[in-house]
């Protein structure tokens, strides 16, 4: 079964037994919150819907957004990420991995954010495997 995998350079550091979830954070500034709903396929992780509550410094609000429920609306065409790369520090918070209907910090299965490991990959892996 695939599912995906937490790590960095190919190690893992966590399974999780899901074929799609949100990736969720808050802007360091501007304390906006933004999500990305992606399916785990053997290709690697595919992007589909984006959402963002509000714009700022960096953060512009991409062309053929729509406005609805509060949040700006939008999809990339990207090709599968594999991996995904994230920057993790203790001082931009933490990220939150949505699937099954609940949403739960990252810290979770890795620990708190540390400033000696500020990277992160996500990957689509099969399960029990490494």
């Amino acid at each position: 079964m695939i599912g995906l995998c937490l790590g960095l350079a190919g190690t893992v550091w966590a399974q999780l037994p899901t074929a799609e979830f949100t990736l969720a954070w808050q802007h360091t500034i501007e304390k906006v919150r933004w999500e990305e709903d992606y399916r785990v396929t053997a290709e690697g992780l595919l992007l589909g819907e984006a959402r963002v509550k509000g714009s700022g410094a960096g953060m512009e609000i991409p062309d053929g957004a729509e406005l609805r429920e509060g949040s700006w609306h939008y999809r990339r065409q990207l090709p599968p990420l594999q991996p995904l790369r994230l920057g993790r520090t203790p001082e931009a918070g933490d990220y939150h991995l949505c699937f099954d209907q609940r949403c739960r910090p990252m810290a979770d299965w890795l620990g708190p954010p540390q400033a000696s490991r500020t990277a992160l990959e996500l990957w689509s892996c099969e399960l029990g495997s490494p």
